[in-house]
C-alpha cells in the first residue's frame, strides 16, 4: 500500500521550496510556480484561496511599496515623484508571484497533513534542540496550543468587531489538554526525497 512521505520530509521540502522561490527569476519562477498553482487549485483549492484572502492586504501593501520605492521610469510622467515606476511594478509583481507560489505549496502541505501530522513533523525536526538543552516536547505542546487558539480566532465570525476584541482580551479558561502525536517510520524513500529536495535547492542557489 502506498503511504505518504514522512511529515518532517514534506515540511522540509516546503521550506526548501520557499527558499528556492526567493532566488528564482521570472522565467524559472513561472516554470516552477505555475504547476504548483495548478496542483494547489486541484488538490486544495479551499486552503489556497483562504490563504490568498487572508494575505490580500499584505500583497497589496507589498506591491504598493515596490511600485513607489523602486527607482526607475515613472508610469505617469506628469506626476513626477508621485508616480509609481515600471521597474517597481515589475519587481512588485515578481514578489507577489513568489508569495503566491509559496502559499500554493503551503496549501498543498496543509491538505496532505492533518494538524497532528504537521506537529509530529515539526516535533521530529526539533530533535537537534535537545543538544542545546531545550525540550522539543514542550515546543510541540506550545505549537499545538497556538494552532488550536489561532484556528478558533480565525473561525470567529462575530459581526461586532468590538465584541471580537473583547473576546480576545478575555482570559482563556485553563483546560487540561492531551496531545497525541502519530509516529511515522522514516523510510529510504523519505531519505531519497530529502536528498533530492536539498540538491535541487543547492542547484538553485548556486
Amino acid at each position: 500500500m502506498t503511504t505518504m512521505p514522512h511529515p518532517a520530509v514534506l515540511t522540509l521540502l516546503w521550506v526548501c521550496l520557499t527558499i528556492a522561490m526567493q532566488s528564482l527569476q521570472a522565467a524559472g519562477l513561472l516554470l516552477a510556480g505555475v504547476p504548483l498553482l495548478v496542483v494547489a487549485c486541484v488538490l486544495s483549492s479551499a486552503h489556497f484561496f483562504t490563504l490568498l484572502r487572508r494575505t490580500r492586504w499584505i500583497m497589496l501593501s507589498l506591491l504598493f511599496i515596490y511600485a513607489y520605492a523602486t527607482p526607475g521610469e515613472a508610469v505617469w510622467a506628469s506626476l513626477a515623484q508621485f508616480s509609481p515606476t515600471y521597474e517597481g511594478l515589475l519587481d512588485g509583481l515578481l514578489q507577489l508571484c513568489r508569495l503566491s507560489f509559496v502559499l500554493a505549496g503551503l496549501s498543498i502541505l496543509l491538505s496532505l497533513l492533518s494538524q497532528q501530522q504537521l506537529i509530529s513533523g515539526l516535533y521530529t525536526l526539533a530533535y537537534p534542540l535537545r543538544y542545546v538543552g531545550l525540550s522539543r516536547e514542550r515546543v510541540a505542546v506550545r505549537l499545538a496550543l497556538t494552532l488550536h487558539y489561532a484556528e478558533s480566532a480565525m473561525l470567529d465570525t462575530a459581526a461586532d468587531w468590538r465584541g471580537s476584541i473583547e473576546n480576545l482580551l478575555t482570559p482563556a479558561e485553563v483546560k487540561q489538554h492531551s496531545i497525541e502525536l502519530p509516529t511515522t517510520p522514516f523510510t529510504q524513500r523519505d531519505g531519497l526525497l530529502l536528498v533530492m529536495g536539498c540538491a535541487s535547492l543547492i542547484m538553485v542557489l548556486l
